[in-house]
């Protein structure tokens, strides 16, 4: 993966997707370790973070972090979740954050050199692709060492270039030995 100086970066976070991919390898994302690495390979424009929030519940494991992310440099994409039943009688909760994700890619290209796209979803390689016929460069930051693979085989070939996720492990680890320990809470 290279990066320019000068380059204008723009991460995109699709959070259950990175948090899947990270819990498959066994260890947690320090979020804010995260944004200081990728705001050393360029100008860091915007970081954005997508996740579909439970509305209705007293307390939701997930709102601590999208707390401290909104304080803390990240642009925070949230949607409430859509319960339904499904064919066997089942009920699922299900907040795909796909489109809204894909919206932003495609408003902040004007204003990006480099996208990194953290997921491994095959849905956004035509995403991938039509930013990349406007010139802007595409990381994907994903994994092929779980079992079952992270990444979709046609989104990693469509990049410029795919970072593996356990690569960043010292770096973006909680509890990793780069720089400090300090994970999402600390701040606060």
């Amino acid at each position: 993966m290279h990066f320019y100086d000068s380059e204008r970066v723009g991460l995109f976070i699709d959070g259950s997707n990175l948090y899947a991919a990270a819990k498959a390898l066994g260890f947690d994302i320090d979020y804010k370790r995260l944004l200081d690495h990728f705001a050393t390979k360029g100008r860091l424009i915007r970081a954005f973070y997508y996740t579909a929030l439970v509305e209705d519940q007293e307390y939701s494991p997930i709102r601590p972090l999208v707390d401290w992310l909104d304080y803390n440099g990240y642009t925070m994409v949230t949607k409430p979740t859509k319960e339904f039943t499904d064919a066997a009688g089942r009920r699922k909760i299900k907040g795909n954050m796909d489109i809204e994700l894909a919206i932003d890619v495609m408003e902040m290209a004007p204003h990006l050199d480099h996208v990194v796209l953290f997921s491994g979803d095959g849905d956004f390689r035509r995403l991938v692709e039509a930013i990349q016929r406007k010139g802007v460069r595409v990381t994907v930051v994903s994994t092929v060492r779980s079992q079952p693979p992270m990444v979709a085989d046609e989104l990693r070939r469509q990049a410029d270039s795919f970072l593996e996720l356990l690569d960043l492990e010292s770096i973006i680890g909680r509890g990793g030995h780069h720089r400090d320990d300090r994970h999402y809470g600390d701040d606060q």
